[in-house]
C-alpha cells in the first residue's frame, strides 16, 4: 500500500526509533510492514487519539477495530471483570453468549436466525466458504479484482488485493467492481453493468467445468476504492448469482456496526438479503471475535453434517467485549454519531475538492470516507496518481493524522476513524489536508512512495466532471 514502510529502508527517526525497526526486522522479517515512511511509535491510545513516547498526540483516522474508541473504559471493564470469573469455550453452558446471540441476531433481517463464532474475519471468511460449499455442493467463487477477505489459505485466495504474487486458484474468478467516477452515473446503467459481469464471470467458471457457489463482496467494496453509491449498486448482481443457484456472501468486516451511520449493516443499503455475513474487526475493540451469521437451514445442515468447533470462537471474554461495543455504540448514540460527523466531514471534502481538481472524487457514508486523487493535467481527467496519493498520506501523517490509501490504483486516500471521532476531529483532519493540498500543489508526482498493502475506500460525491452522485 502507498503508505507501507520496508524496514530495510532506513529512515530520519532519531536513533531510539531506528534501533526499534532494526531489531523488528531481524526477529519480525518481511512479513511485517509498517505504515508510513517515517513509521509511527505508538505508547498508548485514547478515543480517537494515539500518543507517541513523547506524549503528542496523532488524530486516528484509520483504525476501525477500536470502534467505541482507544482503550474504551466501558470495554476494560467488562474484559477485565469476566476475565476475573472464568475464560473457557463455547462446550459449557453460560447464558452470557446465548444473550449476545440473540441480541445481535436481532440486528439483522428475519430471515438470517443463527450465528457462528470465530476470533478474526479471516477465519469467519473461511468459513463462511465452507459453508456455501456443503450447501450448494460446489466450489466456484466470484470475487471483485482488488477484493481482500482474509489471510487464511481459503480467503487469501478470494484476496487478489494481496498482490501479483498471491496467485488466485482455478475455482475463483474475479470482476471489475463499480466505479463511480467512471463508470456511467445514468440511474441503473451501473448496476447492471456490474450485474453482467458477475454473469460473464459465473459463464466463465462453468467454461471451466468449475460450478458456482458463491459471490463474496465486501459491502462497501472498500479495497476496491469504496462504493456505496449508487444505493442498491450492488443488487442486480446479487439477483445474478442466486438465479445461477449461488450464495450471497456480505463481508461485513469493514462496513458493519453501524459505520455507515443509520444502518447496522453495509448490505442495507442495497436492498438485498444475504445468505451469510462475516463479521470481524471492530466487534470486540481490538479483543479477537468473530462470527458468520446465516440462515437457519444452512447453518443447521452444515453443523449436522460437518463438525465445527473453535477454541477461543465466542469464549466468555471476547462476548463480554463484543456486548460492551454493543452498549457503547447503542448508548452513545455513535450510529447517529458517525452520520453527523460524517455528513460534516464528507462537507468539507467536498470544499476541497472543488477548489483543487487534483480530488477527482470524494465517496462515502457515515464515518467510512475516501477521496480518489487524480491526475487533472493529462489527456485523461481522470487518470490515478497514486504518487500524490501516497505523498497526501505520508503529509497528513507529518501534521499527526493518520489516514491510508488503497483501492486498484492505489490512489484512494481512505478514511476510516473509530465512532467517537468528533467534529473537532473533522475539522483537524479537514484543516491539515488543505495544508498538505497546498504543500504538494505544483510540485508534481515525484518518484513513486514506497508501498505494499490493501485497504478500502468510500462511495459517493463529486467529481472533476460535475458528476455529482449524492450530497
Amino acid at each position: 500500500m502507498v503508505n507501507s514502510f520496508d524496514p530495510a529502508a532506513g529512515t530520519n527517526l532519531g536513533p531510539r526509533a531506528s534501533a526499534l525497526i532494526e531489531r523488528r526486522r531481524r526477529v519480525l522479517g518481511a512479513p511485517y510492514r509498517l505504515f508510513y515512511e517515517r513509521p509511527v511509535e505508538v505508547r498508548r491510545g485514547e478515543g480517537a487519539l494515539l500518543f507517541d513516547p513523547d506524549g503528542l498526540d496523532y488524530l486516528d483516522a484509520y483504525n476501525n477495530v477500536p470502534v467505541v474508541g482507544h482503550a474504551n473504559a466501558r470495554v476494560r471493564a467488562a474484559v477485565a471483570e469476566q476475565l476475573g470469573r472464568v475464560n473457557t469455550h463455547t462446550r459449557y453452558l453460560t447464558d452470557e453468549i446465548v444473550d449476545y446471540s440473540e441480541r445481535l441476531i436481532s440486528l439483522f433481517p428475519e430471515h438470517l436466525e443463527q450465528v457462528v463464532y470465530a476470533c478474526t474475519g479471516s477465519e469467519a471468511v473461511d468459513l463462511a466458504l465452507r459453508i456455501a460449499a456443503h450447501v450448494t455442493r460446489a466450489s466456484g467463487i466470484v470475487i471483485t479484482t482488488n477484493a481482500y477477505h482474509g489471510t487464511t489459505r481459503a480467503s487469501a485466495a478470494v484476496s487478489p488485493s494481496l498482490g501479483p504474487n498471491n496467485a488466485l486458484p482455478p475455482h475463483v474468478v474475479t470482476v471489475a467492481a463499480p466505479d463511480p467516477l467512471r463508470d456511467p452515473v445514468e440511474d441503473g446503467v451501473t448496476a447492471a453493468l456490474f450485474a453482467q459481469r458477475v454473469g460473464d464471470a459465473i459463464r466463465q467458471l462453468e467454461r471451466r467445468g468449475v460450478t458456482f457457489s458463491a459471490l463474496i463482496m465486501d459491502s462497501v467494496l472498500s479495497s476496491d476504492g469504496l462504493v456505496t453509491h449508487p444505493e442498491g449498486v450492488l443488487g442486480p448482481a446479487v439477483e445474478v448469482a442466486r438465479g445461477h443457484g449461488g450464495l450471497y456472501i456480505a463481508d461485513e468486516v469493514q462496513s458493519g456496526f453501524g459505520r455507515l451511520g443509520a444502518p447496522w449493516w453495509g448490505f442495507s443499503r442495497h436492498g438485498v438479503e444475504p445468505d451469510l455475513v462475516v463479521l470481524g474487526k471492530p466487534m470486540g475493540n481490538g479483543l479477537p471475535i468473530s462470527a458468520v451469521v446465516g440462515r437457519r437451514d444452512h447453518l443447521e445442515t452444515f453443523g449436522r453434517d460437518v463438525r465445527y468447533f473453535n477454541t477461543f470462537g465466542g469464549t466468555p471474554v471476547s462476548i463480554a467485549a463484543a456486548t460492551a461495543v454493543l452498549d457503547e455504540i447503542e448508548e452513545r448514540e455513535l450510529r447517529a454519531n458517525a452520520a453527523a460527523v460524517g455528513t460534516a466531514l464528507r462537507e468539507g471534502l467536498h470544499a476541497l475538492a472543488d477548489s483543487d481538481p487534483r480530488l477527482g472524487q470524494v465517496r462515502g457514508e457515515g464515518l467510512f470516507l475516501a477521496v480518489e486523487v487524480v491526475q487533472p493535467d493529462g489527456t485523461d481527467e481522470h487518470a490515478p496518481d497514486a504518487t500524490l496519493a501516497g505523498r497526501v498520506v505520508n503529509g497528513l501523517r507529518d501534521k499527526r493524522v493518520l489516514v491510508s490509501a488503497s483501492g486498484r490504483y492505489e490512489n484512494v486516500v481512505k478514511i476510516r476513524p473509530p465512532l467517537v471521532f468528533t467534529r473537532e476531529h473533522a475539522d483537524r483532519l479537514l484543516t491539515a489536508l488543505d495544508e498538505v493540498l497546498a504543500e504538494t500543489r505544483g510540485a508534481g508526482s515525484a518518484a513513486r512512495d514506497t508501498d505494499g498493502s490493501a485497504g478500502g475506500s468510500a462511495g459517493g460525491p463529486v467529481s472533476r466532471a460535475g458528476n455529482r452522485l449524492h450530497r
